[in-house]
C-alpha cells in the first residue's frame, strides 16, 4: 500500500493531471485526423517535453499513445480511412456497419472494446510487477544484448514479404547511429572532419524527418479533401454492454495484445492479426467476419488497446523499446538522467507505478470524452488534408531548431523527411530505421561491457536467461527460414 500511495503522490499532482489531459484529449484529436497519426505527434513533442518534469513529460507522450488508437477508430468507421496506421483492420467490420447504418454502434463498439483491452492490460501487468522486479536484476550486460538483438531479428521476420528491405533499413538505422563519437572510448567515426557529424546524427532529428515532415510531403504532394461523414449517434454504456457479451473474444484478444506488445520489435499489427485470426476461428458466425461483424471490431480494438501498457515492460525493465513510439519516449528518460533498465524496478518502483496510474486514468478520460464530444470530433475529420500538411511541416521545423537551436538539424531533418517521403511512396517501412539507431546503440554498449569478462564466444549465452534468449533468436531464425522454403516450394509445385 505504501507503494500505491507514493506513487499516488506523483500522480495527484497539477502539472501531471493537466498534462494527463491534454494529452489524452490531444491524442485522440490526433488520431482522428487522417494521416497524422501518435508517431508524428510525439515526435513533434518531443523537443518540448525536455524542459518538463520525467514524470509529466511521460505522461503527455503516454496520453497521446495510448489515445490515438481510440482516435483513429472514428475515421476508420465512418469514412473507411484509418486515422493511424494500426486501425487498419478497423475497416473491415467498422465501415461496413457503417453502410448498414449502424455507425454509432460500431463507434460505441469500438470505444467500449478499446477502454476493455486497455484497462485489462493495466491490471493484468500491475499483477505481474512483481515477477518483473524479481526477474529484471537477473538482466545483465550479455542478456541485454541479447534481448536488443532479438528485437531486431523479430523487426525483420514480422515484415512479411519485405525481410531483406527491413533488414537494409535496420542495418542503415544501425550504421546512422555509430557516426559521430563512440560510445566507449569517445573517439570519432565516419565524421569525416566535418564538425556537425562529430556529435552525430541526433535521433530526434531523425524521427521529426522520417515520421513528421516525410508525412507533411505526402499531404502536401496529395490531391486536397475534406470527407464528409455521416452523422452518429453513440450510446457508451451500450457498447460496453454489447462488448461484455463476448468475453471470450474481448479477453483473448487483450491477452494477444498484452503478449505481442511485451515483445520487442512486434506490436500492434501482429496482436490485430492474431487475435481476429483466432476470433474468426473460433466464432459461431465466421462468415460475417470483414462483413460488419460486431466481433472482428470488438478483437481488433480491444487487441490495439491492449499493446501500449505492455509495450512500456521491455523499456521499463531492460531499457530496451519495443517500436518507434516507446523509442521516443526512451530519449526523455536519457535526457533526464533516469535510465529505464533492470534496476528501475527496485530504485523506483513508485515512478512505475505512477505511470500505470497514468495509463489507467487516460484511458477513463478518454472513455468519457469520446462519449461527450463524439459528435464534435466528426468536424475534425473534415479538415482540410493539405492544412494539415502545412501545420505538421511547420510544427516539425520549429521542434527541430528548438533542439540545439542549428540550421543544420533543420536540413538533416529535412533530408531525411525525403528518404522517409521515398519509402512511403514505395511502401517500405520506416520503424526499422528507428529501432535500428535505438537497438544498436544498446548492442553496441552492452556488448563491450561484457566482451573483457568473456574467455570464450559461448561464455556470452552460458548463463540460464541468455541462454533462453540465444534459444529464441535462433528459434525465430528457423522458422522464419522454414517458412520461406514451405512457400518456395509451394510455388516451385504449383
Amino acid at each position: 500500500m505504501d507503494l500505491i500511495f507514493a506513487a499516488l503522490d506523483q500522480v495527484l499532482n497539477l502539472h501531471v493531471l493537466v498534462a494527463l489531459l491534454i494529452g489524452s484529449i490531444g491524442g485522440v484529436i490526433i488520431g482522428a485526423i487522417p494521416g497524422v497519426g501518435p508517431a508524428v505527434a510525439i515526435a513533434i513533442l518531443l523537443p518540448a517535453t525536455f524542459s518538463l518534469e520525467p514524470i509529466v513529460g511521460l505522461t503527455l507522450l503516454l496520453g497521446v499513445y495510448g489515445s490515438s488508437m481510440y482516435g483513429g477508430a472514428l475515421p476508420a468507421i465512418l469514412i473507411n480511412t484509418p486515422g493511424t496506421a494500426v486501425n487498419a483492420m478497423t475497416t473491415y467490420d467498422g465501415f461496413p456497419m457503417t453502410q448498414r447504418g449502424e455507425a454509432g454502434r460500431a463507434l460505441s463498439l469500438a470505444y467500449s472494446a478499446s477502454f476493455f483491452g486497455g484497462v485489462f492490460a493495466i491490471i493484468a501487468l500491475v499483477m505481474i510487477s512483481p515477477l518483473l522486479a524479481a526477474v529484471a536484476p537477473m538482466f545483465g550486460s550479455r542478456e541485454i544484448f541479447l534481448a536488443a538483438l532479438l528485437g531486431l531479428v523479430l523487426v525483420v521476420v514480422t515484415h512479411r514479404g519485405m525481410h531483406l528491405v527491413s533488414l537494409m533499413l535496420v542495418c542503415f538505422g544501425i550504421f546512422i547511429n555509430t557516426i559521430g563519437l563512440e560510445p566507449v572510448r569517445y573517439s570519432k567515426r565516419y565524421a569525416f572532419d566535418q564538425p556537425w557529424l562529430s556529435s552525430g546524427i541526433d535521433l530526434i532529428v531523425v524521427v521529426l524527418g522520417l515520421f513528421a515532415l516525410s508525412q507533411a510531403f505526402l499531404l502536401l504532394l496529395e490531391r486536397d479533401g475534406a470527407p464528409h461523414p455521416p452523422k452518429v449517434k453513440t450510446g457508451m454504456l451500450h457498447g460496453l454492454r454489447e462488448v461484455l457479451r463476448y468475453p471470450k473474444v474481448a479477453s483473448s484478444s487483450s491477452v494477444f495484445g498484452i503478449l505481442m506488445g511485451i515483445i520487442p520489435g512486434v506490436g500492434e499489427f501482429l496482436a490485430q492479426f492474431f487475435s481476429y485470426s483466432f476470433a474468426m476461428k473460433t466464432s459461431k458466425k465466421p462468415e460475417q467476419f470483414g462483413k460488419g461483424s460486431p466481433e472482428g471490431l470488438i478483437a481488433c480494438e480491444a487487441a490495439n488497446n491492449a499493446v501500449p501498457p505492455a509495450a512500456m515492460i521491455p523499456m521499463l525493465a531492460l531499457g530496451i523499446p519495443g517500436e518507434a513510439l516507446t523509442a521516443m519516449m526512451l530519449t526523455v528518460f536519457h535526457v533526464h538522467n533516469v535510465i529505464p533498465g533492470p534496476t528501475l524496478f527496485q530504485d523506483q518502483p513508485d515512478f512505475v507505478v505512477a505511470l500505470y496510474i497514468c495509463l489507467l486514468l487516460l484511458n477513463i478520460m478518454v472513455f468519457v470524452f469520446l462519449g461527450l464530444a463524439s459528435k464534435t470530433l466528426l468536424r475534425i475529420v473534415q479538415i482540410p488534408t493539405r492544412f494539415i500538411g502545412v501545420m505538421v511541416l511547420t510544427l516539425s521545423f520549429v521542434g527541430v531548431y528548438s533542439l540545439r537551436n542549428s540550421a543544420v538539424d533543420c536540413l538533416i531533418a529535412a533530408v531525411f523527411g525525403l528518404f522517409g517521403l521515398i519509402l512511403r511512396r514505395l511502401n517500405w517501412p520506416i520503424v526499422p530505421i528507428i529501432l535500428g539507431m535505438v537497438l544498436g546503440g544498446i548492442m553496441e554498449t552492452k556488448l563491450r561491457t561484457s566482451l573483457p569478462r568473456l574467455k570464450e564466444p559461448l561464455d556470452l549465452v552460458s548463463r540460464p536467461i541468455a541462454a533462453v534468449l540465444f534459444s529464441l533468436i535462433v528459434l525465430a531464425l528457423v522458422l522464419h527460414f522454414w517458412a520461406l522454403y514451405r512457400t518456395w516450394q509451394k510455388k516451385r509445385m504449383g
